[in-house]
């Protein structure tokens, strides 16, 4: 059975271990933004070219950041024994999965805001669209990492391991997102998969608030099918969730 309380003392507790490990911090806060600033000094020539990746890249950024966070944070839970004890206490796999989620979530809404504002005010990228949206489908993107590196930490026996599965799960995606290349310019096998993955539908959604002033239904839609496949992972996530590592 969920536990509402039970979800948000799983929330705290987490926020209370992050705010000690300064190092995960920075990663979250800063490193996005440290991105992409390189991106843009090494764009400085050809800022048209810049113009079109940031957007794009303030989803990227977060997926793959808490993607990683995530599936180490999580593996280092049960190998410590901590997720065993918990499991031990009227704790349903669910209230685990939900908590870590509200947590980063959080986590991403903040990340989110300062990488958004440092792209359209400091480095002053010009966009159609309101900032709001940017901001949530940083988190969408920001939920969907941490889902994926919760369901993905299941399969995971040490840390070398959680992160190996960023070729497989991650890496993919970036290739044939619509990042890269526009969808149709691709071989038609590569966009009839591109369709299945949620990263292509964040990059979509980002580049139609760069083009639009309003927000069309197809950003909508990309939004809701992101959220969609976010969803999925953390039920996914809270099936195979192990208490401990063998």
């Amino acid at each position: 059975m969920y536990h509402v309380k039970v979800t948000f003392a799983t929330m705290r507790r987490v926020l209370e271990q992050l705010a000690h490990d300064h190092r995960t911090v920075a990663l979250i806060f800063f490193v996005p933004v440290i991105l992409l600033w390189l991106l843009r000094w090494l764009f400085t020539d050809n800022l048209t070219v810049f113009d079109r990746l940031a957007p794009a890249l303030l989803g990227v950024f977060p997926f793959i950041i808490m993607f990683i966070v995530t599936s180490i944070a999580t593996l280092r839970e049960r190998t410590g024994g901590t997720l065993e004890r918990l499991m031990a206490l009227p704790i349903a796999k669910l209230d685990f999965v939900v908590g870590y989620m509200l947590a980063f979530g959080l986590l991403a809404v903040i990340q989110a805001g300062i990488a958004s504002s440092v792209l359209v005010y400091w480095i002053g990228v010009a966009i159609e669209g309101p900032q709001w949206f940017l901001v949530v489908m940083a988190l969408a993107d920001a939920l969907l990492g941490t889902a994926l590196g919760l369901f993905v930490s299941a399969f995971a026996r040490t840390e070398f391991q959680a992160v190996q599965f960023m070729p497989a799960f991650i890496l993919p995606q970036l290739l044939i997102c619509g990042l890269l290349m526009p969808l149709s310019q691709m071989p038609d096998l590569l966009e009839a998969i591109a369709y299945f993955l949620p990263v292509t539908y964040a990059i979509d959604a980002l580049n139609i608030v760069v083009d639009h002033s309003d927000i069309t239904s197809e950003a909508w839609r990309d939004l809701w099918v992101v959220l969609a496949f976010a969803i999925g992972a953390i039920l996914l996530g809270a099936l195979t969730l192990r208490r401990r590592t063998k």
